[in-house]
């Protein structure tokens, strides 16, 4: 038996057969049907809507859910589905977070057993296509106390007004999760706002240099009036906002790890083709020591996630548990691309080879679901028992 270069740990081991063999199918639905087409779509900062029907197919929407059409499998093989579609390309992996973890993990963890057998059935069929909109246009990080988009009760509706920004998805998403500060109480509650409703508009935001396949837009409620029976019966402070967030943000730190992981596995490919002085360059000691810094990184970080995810999965995952594993995965991933961009040289910054698309998207990565200086507030805050929020 050789040891994997990828999986260098083996942790696809800690699957049954079952999901080792979805697991498997994940992968060569990214080696066989992303990686040939994804430069293209990056390059035009397009969207290929001909891979839904093939993630449909795989059968992992809502993978961690239990019943209303999803898998009801373990957080584990979630995160390393998450991990395996970012290697493809980090991109796609952002889509179906946003889809698969915000928005449908928003209505899974927050609405009533209507609203879940009204909404996830067709979401995880993907027939219906799913947004989530928190950040605004002036507030970021400080989400939980400075919201601005505002919900005004109206007889048996509400009426929503603000904007929210660098909403992935919300161009073409059918349904988005809306969060919004109710002007009577002063907290934080959740609306399913659905397509072409009246005053909710979207404007694709244009020139990013980082995730140019997601479809991020500002979003637009004037007026928008939305029905009781759309607001999310158990979302009623930002404390259960923060639960979806808990649950999403291990979800982005695999990301993290797959998007480290993309780069590596193009840059030992390129090592073992590339000839310099009559020999591939895998066999010099520098380069080595690049492709060894990169698989220490990789595989720490996924050996963390993997023991995040086991604590999900046994319900004892905390806020400073996804926090620490975001926070690092992130740093060791925007590392790790570097090194791997060093090794290609020139080569490196050149889209054909791919290596450079992942230096872009690890910038994006880093910041969202919590920035590293935010995550390590929440640490920090678990491990000396004082706050330093300000």
């Amino acid at each position: 038996m050789t040891t994997d270069p990828i999986d260098f740990y083996g942790l696809e081991l800690l699957l049954d057969d079952h999901d080792r063999e979805r697991l498997h199918a994940v992968r060569a639905f990214g080696d066989q049907q992303v990686a040939p087409i994804i430069n293209d779509y990056w390059a035009r900062a397009a969207f290929p809507f001909d891979l839904i029907p093939a993630i449909r197919d795989l059968a992992i929407v809502g993978t961690p859910y239990t019943g209303y059409g999803c898998p009801g499998r373990s957080f584990l093989l979630d995160g390393l589905i998450a991990m395996e579609l970012s290697t493809a390309d980090p991109s796609i992996a952002t889509f179906f977070g946003v889809h698969s973890g915000l928005s449908m993990g928003s209505i899974y963890l927050c609405g009533s057993d209507e609203q879940k057998q009204r909404w996830l059935p067709a979401m995880a069929r993907l027939e219906q296509i799913g947004a989530f909109g928190l950040t605004e246009p002036d507030v970021g990080s400080g989400a939980s106390r400075g919201l601005r988009t505002t919900a005004r009760r109206d007889g048996d509706s509400w009426v929503l007004s603000g904007q929210k920004k660098w909403i992935g998805n919300a161009t073409f998403a059918d349904l988005t999760v809306i969060w919004a500060r109710d002007v009577e109480d002063g907290q934080v509650k959740g609306f399913v706002v659905e397509k072409d409703t009246p005053g909710f508009s979207t404007s694709k935001l244009e020139d990013k240099m980082a995730l140019r396949v997601v479809q991020n837009a500002l979003i637009t409620l004037d007026e928008v009036r939305v029905p009781e029976a759309n607001r999310l019966d158990g979302a009623n402070s930002f404390k259960d906002t923060a639960k979806v967030l808990l649950m999403t943000r291990a979800g982005v730190a695999w990301m993290a790890v797959g998007c480290a992981r993309g780069a590596y596995r193009h840059a030992l490919a390129y090592a073992r083709d590339r000839q310099q002085f009559g020999r591939p360059i895998a066999g010099f000691q520098l380069v080595q020591d690049l492709l060894v810094r990169m698989l220490a990184n990789t595989t720490a970080s996924a050996t963390l996630c993997a023991r995040l995810s086991q604590l999900q999965d046994g319900g004892v995952a905390y806020d400073e548990h996804a926090s620490l594993a975001k926070a690092f995965c992130t740093m060791r991933m925007r590392e790790t691309v570097g090194y791997a961009r060093e090794l290609l040289g020139g080569n490196g910054i050149l889209l054909e080879h791919n290596v450079g698309r992942y230096v872009a998207d690890a910038e994006a990565i880093y910041s969202y679901e919590g920035t590293r200086e935010m995550n390590t507030l929440i640490v920090g805050r678990a491990i000396t028992g004082e706050s330093a929020f300000a």
